[in-house]
Order: C-alpha cells, then structure tokens, then sequence
C-alpha cells in the first residue's frame, strides 16, 4: 500500500484472522451473490469476485467524484450477462460489478482502514489490464477511509481474448491500519535478520534504495527459453480453466543469446527474477506497478506477495523467482541478464497469518519459475 506520511509509522496490513473477522461488518456481498467463502483469503489480501453484469464500454475514463453508474450510463455501448460466461475481446474496454462491498464504517471496526486493490497474479500473466474504482473516489485502486458502497472493475484484455464468468477472481483487496509500509533502514535491517533475496544457497546483496524499494534483476542466462513473449491472433484464454491451453498455441519462446535479448514495443512478455525472493511470515511485499528510471516499459501488472512466499523454513530451500510481467514502449528495447528490473515495497503486517502462502490450496504459484498462468499446461 502506498505509503502515506501524514499516517504514523508502525501500521499494519491485516491478515487472515483479521479479513474473516470483518466478514459480515466492513466485508460485505452484494444483494443475491454467494457469501465469502474461506477460499477467497490469502494470507493478507481478500480475492473479489466478478458480479452478474458487464458493460461495454466505449473509452476508459478517469475516477473523480461522479457514480460509477453515471458512467455507465455516458460510456455503456451494450450490457454483458456474466452468468453464462462470455468472452471478453482484445483491446476492448469493459466494466464489470464486483461481488463484494465496503462498509469501512462499520460499527467502528472499520472506521480506520484503508483498502487497496490490485490484480491477481494470473490475471496479470495472461496481459489482462484491470483497475478497481470505488465510486465518488479520485484514484484507482484505492478505498479510502470510511468508504462505504459498492465496487466496479475496468477490464482490458490486452494481449488475448479471454473468457470469464460471474464469481472469477481478477483482482484482490488489501485492509491495512496506518502506515505499514517499511522504511530504508528498517528493510535493510530485516534482510539482515532474514535474508529477502537469495542467490543459490546464500543470502543475495539487497539492492534497497533511499525510498525503501528493494530492486529486482531480470534473469536471463541459464534459462531456456529465458521468457514468453504473447502471440498474435490466438483462440480464447479460458481464464478459470486449470490447464486448459498448451502453451505454444499463445506463447512464443524468447531465447537470450549471451544473456541478453530485444522486446518489440507493443508486446508483452513474461521473464522471471535472477533472485529468489522469500517473505517473512510477518510481512508482504507489493511490487512497484512502473519505474521510469528502470526504462521505457510497463512491468508488473500485478505483483503483491503474501506472507511466506518463497519462505522455506528452517533447513529448506529458500526463495522463489518472482515473475515479472513486461511491455516494451516506444522503441525496441535491450535487456540484459542481471539489470536491475523492478522494485518492491514491503509491509508489515498484523503478525503471521493463520497460513502461510500456498498453506492450504491446491494451486498456488509457491515453486515457479518462468511460471506462466495457471490456464496453461505446464511444459
């Protein structure tokens, strides 16, 4: 969550125990969708569900202190019955009712969260673009204190057609009291308590800039293909469908002669960290959306890492990659192994979750590698 210096330092996200206690209060459903189901929580984020209706739309539009519903009304060019399921067309703007609602003043209970949204890691790595807007808010993404109403989502499909359906999960939120986000000098400090990024069997240098990101390098060498980069003209992406596309019919390999390679401007493409990255049980991490500085390009759509990705334990392999979902801008653009390629900002949060991630589900992204969504088959 973006840090905020008018909140004192020392906030929390909330975890597991906390979102399931707010079920019923500031977690609320919309009139005639299914109750909250104990699969929707993530160690410290909440998965929203896609609601009965969709629009067509015929722009995107900026939040500010109008209804969502005005600007359905303005912008609307057909509805979309989600019930049935119904594909969603490349590079059109759409958008949907979410199932879930806030009531961030509830009883008091809520009265001093904030929320935060952002995509799921599969949404992401199928290049699928969403935004949630809380209506009468200025920003994207955000629910700020005291919100009260319901949700909408933007969705942009960018590289595939995709199929979806009343009750998939797209994006999920984040409640955190005060500022939770951690400083330089207290990431630097727990990277050497806990190593956050490792390197073979050793602890990895953390690369920890002035405003408490930690840096990411893309990894190339000693992986073949080194990346995806999305193909053109494919068939329909069944989005909730596990396993249900062989990669190479939307996928095209990218190979990384002497570590290093080209992104055409336009496409999108998936590498994965040369680091593995590994949470401690008592914070998160949220990867930076964009970075100018890094370069011309778009990376990570999604990126927000739950407590005890890549956490071992005591004895075990430590680390994951982490997945890193690119768009060159503008003109083709060089990469090289070991560029530093994106950031993270850590949280702490409201101590350890009841699990950890992956604890408990059946799939999760807990061993990836250059991991693409879980739609398609693994090769």
């Amino acid at each position: 969550m973006p840090a905020d210096p008018t909140q004192p330092r020392g906030g929390a996200l909330l975890v597991d125990r906390d979102l399931e206690a707010l079920v019923g209060s500031a977690l609320l459903v919309r009139a005639g969708a299914a109750p909250i189901a104990r699969a929707q929580i993530s160690p410290a984020s909440i998965d929203l569900r896609l609601g009965a209706r969709a629009w067509r739309i015929r722009s995107g539009f900026l939040p500010g202190p109008g209804s969502v519903e005005a600007r359905i009304d303005d912008l609307a060019l057909s509805e979309i019955d989600l019930a049935g399921g119904a594909v969603l067309e490349r590079g059109v703007p759409y958008l949907a009712e979410i199932e879930e609602e806030l009531n961030l003043v509830s009883d008091g209970r809520g009265a001093d969260l904030r929320g935060r949204f952002n995509p799921r890691s599969s949404t992401g790595r199928c290049d699928v673009f969403t935004r949630v807007l809380c209506s009468g808010h200025a920003r994207f993404d955000e629910a700020p204190p005291g919100y009260r109403g319901r949700l909408w989502i933007e969705i942009a499909p960018l590289s595939f057609p995709v199929r979806v359906a009343r009750g998939d999960r797209l994006a999920q939120l984040r409640l955190a009291r005060g500022n939770a986000a951690l400083s330089s000098a207290d990431l630097a400090a727990l990277h050497a308590r806990t190593p956050l990024v490792w390197d073979g069997d050793a602890p990895a240098e953390a690369l920890i800039d002035d405003e408490g990101g930690l840096a990411l390098r893309v990894g190339l060498a000693r992986r073949d293909p080194a990346g995806w980069r999305a193909a053109a003209h494919t068939d329909v992406v069944e989005f909730a469908v596990d396993g249900a596309h062989d990669p190479v019919d939307f996928w095209d390999p990218v190979h990384a002669r002497n570590g290093r390679c080209i992104l055409e401007p336009g496409s999108f493409y998936i590498f994965a960290s040369r680091e593995r990255l590994s949470i401690p049980p008592e914070h998160a991490a949220e990867m930076l959306p964009i970075d100018v500085g890094v370069g011309e390009l778009r990376n990570n759509y999604a990126g927000f890492f739950d407590n005890g990705f890549g956490w071992g334990g005591e004895g075990a392999a430590r680390g994951t990659p982490a997945v890193l979902e690119v768009r060159a801008h503008d003109v083709p653009f060089l990469v090289e192994d070991g560029q530093p390629f994106c950031r993270l900002r850590f949280f702490r949060t409201n101590g350890a979750p009841a699990r950890l991630y992956g604890e408990g589900r059946a799939a999760s992204y807990r061993d990836q590698d250059l991991t693409l969504a879980r739609c398609f088959r693994a090769r």
